[in-house]
């Protein structure tokens, strides 16, 4: 039994892992923090404030991008095993995190849980040589508190090391309208009350146009591929991975 605690009780994201973790039969929530909502309860068990009171083989952290360092340097001095679900890890970031957390502990930060935008990655980093251009429009709820997504920043990273890029030559004549550029990248960020998270990836050469999309309609969708990352997270050698795949 793996016993595994969730960091940013309260949040979205947390929800429907700390409801996968309950109904597993391998799992066991054996704690939640935010220091936010200390006193709450979930599945019966009650939020700390205090990283020293939290007990786990493993930690998910779904904390504000704000906090997450903090409380990762926290989870890591206690000698617990991370996946990081929170958004925002930029290449400069992922810099950093690396050399905070060193090379004993696996840390697994995942951009995205849901198995379909995996894939979408996955299949948009393959065609992305084939094209002579590529570009990416990420849509989430009004409230998400980063741009751009975590999703859209690693798939530029992917499409980027693949050999991908967007044409560059437009002048501006608005600041921002061609977007931000991540390893040559556009990446295009829209905030919609309406929407959870969706990403296109859109790639063409002369006279065609591949569009690749995921869309999430529930924060359900991400509950399963948590639960994978937790069950397979040990099993990583120490340092920091990045993306799901590195446990599918």
């Amino acid at each position: 039994m793996i016993r595994v605690a969730v960091s940013g009780a309260g949040g979205k994201l947390a929800g429907p892992i700390i409801e996968g973790i309950a109904a597993s039969d391998d799992l066991t929530l054996s704690g939640l923090f935010n220091p936010n909502r200390v006193g709450s309860s979930f599945e019966g068990v009650s939020v700390s404030g205090e990283p020293s009171e939290i007990e786990c083989d493993v930690v998910i952290e779904t904390a504000h991008p704000d906090v997450v360092f903090d409380n990762l340097v926290s989870w890591h001095d206690l000698g617990m095993t991370a996946v990081v679900g929170t958004s925002g890890f930029t290449p400069e970031r992922l810099a950093e995190l690396r050399e905070v957390w060193g090379a004993d502990l696996p840390c697994l930060v995942v951009p995205n849980f849901s198995i379909g935008a995996v894939l979408m990655m996955r299949f948009a980093t393959e065609a992305a040589g084939h094209f002579e251009a590529v570009e990416i429009i990420e849509r989430h709820h009004a409230s998400k508190p980063d741009a751009p997504s975590g999703t859209s920043l690693a798939s530029a990273m992917g499409i980027g090391a693949a050999g991908g890029s967007s044409v560059e030559g437009s002048e501006e004549l608005v600041a921002g309208a061609r977007g931000a550029s991540v390893e040559g990248v556009r990446i295009h960020s829209l905030r919609l009350p309406g929407v959870i998270a969706q990403q296109e990836v859109a790639l063409s050469n002369a006279g065609e146009v591949l569009s690749i999309e995921h869309l999430s309609t529930s924060y359900e969708s991400f509950a399963a591929g948590a639960l994978l990352a937790v069950r397979k997270v040990q099993s990583l050698p120490g340092g920091v991975h990045l993306g799901l795949d590195a446990v599918l």
